[in-house]
């Protein structure tokens, strides 16, 4: 299916081109580029609706998923409940646990920190944190605890590896951030992340531990027929197994859409550090997604498309945040329920589906838009 309308797409393409290159000498001028863009936005629309729509369909997924191009949503579909108990249906505006998600906000706190010249990325821990100097951990930098490559596991523990020779994934190595913001900032991680919310328009978004309002989808372990509700729900995210600067923030499908394009158009960091935090300093071999690069907090392609992303987890809360920056398209799938039993290969299978779908709509919707530039620069 998807195939075949990737083949019409390329034809389209192809008589836009024709059309556009005759010369006429009444006719007005054919705008090939707003041809190009509203006739993409169409088949995506309807290319992301067939093969999304199957998902959902195929996995009986629970959740939320929407795509977004700009301001312009191509996609989106709300199915089950945010309360099994209760049949509350899942919509909107409700407010899903992003689960690991949530470490590209304190990485993102953590440049806004360098933007002030209150540190440096290349800083030591030890400088900041009197638990870090000691002969272990003494050397592990900043830049190591972003991208996962300083050794550490959990706090207190044996290193892995040197610091710097290796990549390991440590939500301490994020909480020990959340640390190091509320030293230099001499205010609560709470705080300061709900400014960052403000400043992107994330009305939505908050802390686990803060959390007192309505619409929070309380994660489940099981399947719609027999399920389990994770207690302390969503409080336990402040706790030492998990910590809110690694895992502990909610938010929204709308919120975390405003959160890319704010982020990623120049709205948060200045261009000099949204490139540092973007560029590739490591490698991660995902269980789920396979070799991918990481960067401060965001995992990216290695090959096409051009991707940030990064997956979240909480028991019962699987999630997934996607950017593509060369159309400036967002893919956000949110749940609040997972079958444990079945391993997690099983319980990311629906946002697997879905990224490889959007990522060949990209590859697709990108060589067509440098086919149309390389036409008419012949032109």
């Amino acid at each position: 299916m998807i195939r075949k309308a990737y083949q019409i797409l390329i034809l389209f393409f192809i008589l836009v081109n024709l059309i556009s290159c005759q010369k006429e000498i009444k006719a007005k001028p054919v705008d090939k580029q707003a041809i190009v863009d509203s006739t993409m936005i169409v088949f995506e629309k309807e290319l992301l609706k067939n093969q999304i729509d199957s998902i959902f369909k195929k996995y009986n997924f629970n959740g939320s998923v929407a795509v977004f191009k700009d301001s312009v949503e191509l996609y989106r579909k709300n199915q089950g409940f945010s309360d099994f108990k209760n049949k509350i249906k899942i919509d909107d505006n409700t407010i899903f646990a992003i689960g690991s998600v949530s470490k590209q906000f304190t990485a993102v706190l953590t440049l806004l920190l360098t933007e002030q010249g209150k540190l440096n990325v290349d800083d030591k821990a030890s400088k900041y944190l009197p638990e870090f100097q000691n002969k272990d951990y003494k050397n592990i930098t900043i830049h190591q605890l972003l991208n996962h490559t300083s050794g550490l596991n959990t706090l207190g523990g044996k290193l892995q590896f040197k610091s710097g020779s290796d990549f390991f994934y440590s939500n301490d190595g994020f909480n020990t951030l959340g640390k190091i913001i509320e030293k230099i900032s001499g205010k609560s991680y709470h705080r300061n992340v709900l400014e960052l919310f403000k400043k992107a328009g994330m009305n939505h978004s908050f802390t686990g531990t803060q959390f007192d309002g309505d619409n929070f989808a309380g994660a489940y372990l099981g399947n719609d027929k027999i399920f389990e509700k994770i207690q302390n729900m969503p409080k336990r995210l402040g706790s030492k197994d998990i910590g809110i600067p690694a895992g502990g923030i909610l938010s929204t499908v709308d919120d975390l859409h405003l959160w890319n394009n704010a982020l990623y158009n120049g709205k948060i960091l200045t261009q000099e550090t949204l490139k540092k935090f973007t560029a590739k300093s490591a490698e991660r071999h995902h269980p789920v997604f396979g070799k991918m690069g990481y960067a401060y907090g965001i995992m990216t392609n290695i090959g096409k498309p051009n991707t940030y992303f990064h997956s979240g987890y909480i028991k019962g809360s699987p999630s997934l945040n996607i950017y593509y920056p060369d159309t400036r398209t967002s893919v956000i799938i949110l749940s609040n329920i997972a079958d444990e039993e079945k391993g997690k290969n099983l319980i990311f299978r629906p946002h697997l589906e879905i990224k490889k779908i959007t990522d060949a709509i990209e590859n697709t919707v990108v060589q067509m838009k440098n086919e149309t530039i390389k036409s008419t620069v012949k032109m």
